[in-house]
């Protein structure tokens, strides 16, 4: 009995690490922007250990609430993030030509990132009920690709294209993991691929950031200036990294050092060693995240489980893969790391939901077993 009882302990130790070291990395990343900027070198992480407060309180909430009591609640929570995604469009703050915030009291959010969890909970629903009907495409997964298709497509006019991207490679793995006709989903990913290329290739600073992948140091002043720091940065830091608080990429030279580019940060000052470590360890989220799918009770439950999985799994290695030059820049935060209210709040509450599936799918394992 009591060895059932470790993957639990298990995973919140692994989040309990990820956000001391995230809150600890945004200090160091943000702090003499925070000064030049607001005179206070604090005003990041004082945000941050607000929003890490909040989510964990949000964690704590959905860690004692049955996820399953949710389930009724899946279509107004659906529709309510679609309103919200319509409304940012119209009255939306708008920062560096996107339109992704709303502000109430003086409180900006991101409804797109709120979206990612409202998703996953409708495709596990959706998938639970229709599970029949999935190998028919038109009865099955067409009228559930529409929906994903409306959030995705809202998403896309903010312009968001990281996070619909993000959502709807979510909802494919889903379908997968619920037993969903695998040529099917080969032959959306064929259909896709073309459509999104077109997305990016059509948006003129899209296809700049494409073309500054392909080629960063053509031009490491201009437009590949970021991930060419970024990839410094990485490089400065050698085996076992410049030490805590002692990065120089971060004096200004790269941009967004504590949002999007945060991890070049932490890998300058911890060093290739410190850069696998959280690799590694988002390894073992995924695993601890992917076992207590496959241990669930029942289809829902494994299908929610596998999707905030797979959520915080993709995000991560989008991020990794971007700041590092595997894939063009992109808005990916990185999970529990990177600045924002949002984003740590969602994290977190999907963490929260992870830990009550565990509990139920152990309460259910030891009733099996009495």
């Amino acid at each position: 009995m009591k060895e059932k009882s470790v993957p639990d302990l298990l995973l919140i130790t692994v989040l309990l690490i990820f956000l001391g070291l995230g809150l600890i990395t945004v200090y160091s990343s943000s702090a003499i922007y925070a000064y030049e900027k607001y005179g206070n070198e604090k005003y990041f992480l004082w945000r941050q250990i607000a929003w890490a407060a909040i989510g964990l309180a949000a964690a704590a909430f959905f860690t004692l609430t049955d996820h399953r009591k949710i389930q009724k609640w899946v279509n107004p929570i659906l529709l309510t993030t679609l309103a919200c995604l319509i409304f940012v469009l119209l009255v939306g703050k708008e920062v560096g030509g996107a339109r992704r915030w709303i502000k109430i009291a003086g409180i900006g959010f991101q409804p797109s990132e709120f979206a990612k969890l409202a998703v996953i909970f409708f495709v596990a629903s959706y998938c639970d009920r229709k599970k029949s009907k999935l190998e028919n495409f038109r009865k099955g997964i067409l009228p559930l690709l529409l929906v994903v298709a409306a959030v995705c497509g809202l998403i896309l006019l903010q312009p968001d294209f990281g996070t619909a991207f993000l959502i709807f490679l979510t909802c494919m793995t889903m379908i997968f993991i619920s037993g969903g006709n695998l040529k099917q989903i080969l032959i959306l990913g064929l259909v896709t691929a073309p459509l999104a290329a077109a997305a990016v290739w059509l948006e003129p600073y899209r296809r700049r950031r494409l073309l500054a992948f392909l080629n960063p140091w053509e031009n490491p002043q201009g437009s590949s200036y970021q991930i060419v720091q970024s990839i410094l940065a990485l490089g400065s830091g050698g085996l076992t990294g410049v030490g805590l608080g002692d990065s120089h990429s971060k004096l200004l030279y790269l941009p967004e050092p504590h949002t999007d580019f945060i991890f070049p940060i932490f890998g300058e000052e911890f060093g290739l060693v410190g850069s696998w470590a959280v690799i590694g360890l988002f390894g073992v989220l995924a695993t601890l995240g992917f076992r207590i799918a496959a241990r669930s009770a029942n289809l829902f439950s494994s299908l929610l489980a596998g999707g905030i999985t797979a959520m915080i799994l993709y995000q991560a290695i989008l991020n990794i893969a971007m700041v590092t030059g595997c894939l063009p820049p992109k808005g990916f935060p990185l999970p529990f790391f990177s600045f924002g209210g949002s984003s740590l709040l969602v994290t977190l509450s999907a963490a929260g939901i992870l830990l009550n599936i565990s509990r139920s799918a152990k309460r259910a394992t030891n009733a099996s077993v009495l």
